[in-house]
């Protein structure tokens, strides 16, 4: 049917441009302070429109004014331009479709190929709203391989974009510790296209919400220090991968942890910041400044979001399981403590008078986490400052009393090997606890619903009597709501929000002090958040968008979304 398949491959056309353009991005990473493999595999995310004429200007008193100007010229563009017409057609006439040459030419340029009935698919072990995830055998190699089918909405060009945005991210970044984008598989007639990835075992997801694992000490480092190994080569590169968790950690038979899942990255530059949705990173693990309403932010996004998993694979639950936004801010001052009025002043954010605290708290990190490690509570303590300036850089961390202490993180070879297990197989566990209660309920009141039939010739069914069937009118109604977002800045599935891996209850390792999870106080805004969310094992099914304010303000405008 026209389907084929990428793989990367070096370029025969213009050997001449494409090594100007390798130098020219060399150039621009040195003035960052970044070292750039001389490889033929380097993608080149925007043109620097004129920057070599600067380099070649030899005007010694504007020397620094013409690297200012080299460094705002160069930054990391995520728009993507579109590519010219006879690079169009060879795209084509290689057999790329047309709908994918015309917006995403750029992302797919120096790529080949390839059918896509050399693979056959295995199982499904993954499913978001917008793409399902396969494991897959390509039937030339034998190679197992990870198949992560996106579905397009009428090929609009703003979906083909933002795909095609992280197709740029992972051709830029190449590190041990991130997930390998090894090729493309699209169709001319389907409006969907494969990304192909390294098959990976498990997701640190889908482990912790084993009641049989616990993670030791050494163990616990082994897997941040990949983790922040990870992240340091994304923020060199200039990239925020902005949805850090559980199940975008993906682990191997061999201890080896790759970040995954590069759906909500975006480049950034650091000298020339624009503004950024707020909208992302998942709930359980987004910093308060993004509940504020931040636009304007930078790598202290995920380092954030590392500092919670840290915290939640030493306690063994996840530390701050908010239901709503207005939820989540409440339990983060409980545990970080109240901002400053410095810090409320000099942040200018959105909500900033809207979600602050009424009463102030004080910040209670090494009391909660008394438990824990002593070496760990310095780097916990700074990963969640309040204020993202005054949290550490994932290089500074990796260099911090908790990875040069002992015992010391171990080798990944040397970490245990699990039978595969993904954040889906947890899922089902608790689809199939649930089932089980709803047939205990359901024999328990079998006398009283006999006498109901007795009454009545037709019963009506107990919600809770079909949790499969309510769980796919719950999935409708989610992906409905998540449909009328902006395309162009997706958020996290709300049936996926917050979905480390642990149960609400669970508790596999040390312990924080139970009097931390404080019952619910109002905020100095009208805003509130019902009382009875539906919850699963994951976090929150249904996460309202705008929060609901009293009825007196019922008819005033509401803030969009940025």
């Amino acid at each position: 049917m026209g389907c084929v398949f990428a793989k990367q491959t070096t370029s025969s056309s213009a050997p001449a441009a494409t090594s100007e353009i390798v130098k020219r991005d060399r150039d621009r990473d040195r003035d960052s302070g970044l070292s750039v493999r001389s490889g033929g595999g380097e993608v080149v995310v925007n043109n620097t429109g004129g920057g070599d004429a600067a380099e070649e200007s030899g005007v010694d008193q504007r020397g620094e004014k013409d690297r200012s100007s080299r460094r705002r010229r160069s930054k990391p563009n995520p728009r993507l331009s579109n590519p010219p017409k006879n690079v169009l057609g060879e795209q084509v006439a290689a057999g790329w479709p047309a709908w994918l040459s015309a917006v995403a030419g750029e992302a797919i340029n120096g790529w080949t190929p390839r059918r896509a009935d050399t693979f056959e698919k295995i199982d499904k072990i993954g499913q978001g709203t917008y793409s399902n995830v396969y494991k897959a055998k390509d039937t030339m190699t034998g190679k197992i391989v990870a198949l992560k089918k996106v579905r397009f909405d009428n090929l609009e060009p703003e979906s083909v974009k933002f795909m095609a945005r992280e197709i740029l991210i992972l051709r830029r970044l190449d590190h041990p510790n991130v997930v390998k984008l090894e090729g493309l598989v699209t169709s001319r007639m389907s409006c969907s296209l494969y990304l192909v990835f390294e098959y990976m075992e498990h997701d640190l997801a889908g482990l912790a919400a084993s009641p049989t694992i616990k993670f030791t000490e050494p163990q616990v480092k082994c897997y941040m220090h990949q983790l922040l190994s990870g992240l340091e080569h994304c923020h060199n590169r200039h990239v925020l991968h902005r949805d850090i968790k559980g199940s975008n950690l993906l682990l191997d038979n061999d201890g080896g942890l790759k970040i995954a899942d590069f759906g909500l990255a975006s480049f950034f530059d650091p000298n020339h910041k624009q503004p950024m949705t707020s909208r992302v990173v998942t709930l359980w693990y987004r910093p308060p400044e993004l509940l504020l309403g931040a636009t304007d932010y930078g790598v202290g996004i995920d380092l954030w979001s590392a500092g919670c998993i840290l915290a939640e694979l030493l306690a063994g639950k996840p530390i701050m399981p908010g239901r709503t936004e207005v939820e989540q801010l409440h339990k983060i001052f409980r545990l970080c403590g109240s901002p400053s009025e410095e810090y409320w002043k000099k942040s200018k954010l959105p909500h900033a008078t809207i979600f602050k605290p009424q009463q102030s708290y004080r910040r209670c990190i090494r009391e909660t986490f008394k438990d824990f490690p002593p070496s760990s509570l310095p780097t916990i303590d700074t990963l969640l400052a309040i204020d993202p300036a005054e949290r550490l850089t994932a290089t500074a961390a990796l260099g911090s009393e908790f990875f040069t202490t002992e015992p010391y993180a171990c080798d990944p070879s040397s970490l245990p090997k699990y039978p595969p297990s993904k954040e889906m197989d947890a899922k089902l566990r608790d689809e199939e606890a649930r089932r089980l209660r709803a047939a205990a309920k359901s024999n328990a009141d079998g006398a009283k619903k006999a006498r109901t039939r007795e009454r009545s010739a037709r019963a009506i069914a107990a919600p809770e009597a079909n949790a499969e069937l309510q769980t796919n009118l719950d999935r409708r109604r989610l992906i409905t709501h998540a449909n009328a977002k902006s395309k162009s800045e997706k958020f996290p599935p709300p049936h996926q929000d917050g979905t480390l891996g642990y149960t609400l209850s669970s508790s596999n390792h040390m312990h924080m002090d139970p009097s931390f999870d404080p019952p619910d106080v109002p905020f100095s805004s009208n805003f509130s958040y019902g009382k009875e969310p539906i919850q699963t094992w994951s976090g929150p099914l249904v996460e309202p968008g705008p929060m609901r304010k009293s009825s007196k303000s019922k008819t005033s405008g509401r803030s969009k979304e940025k």
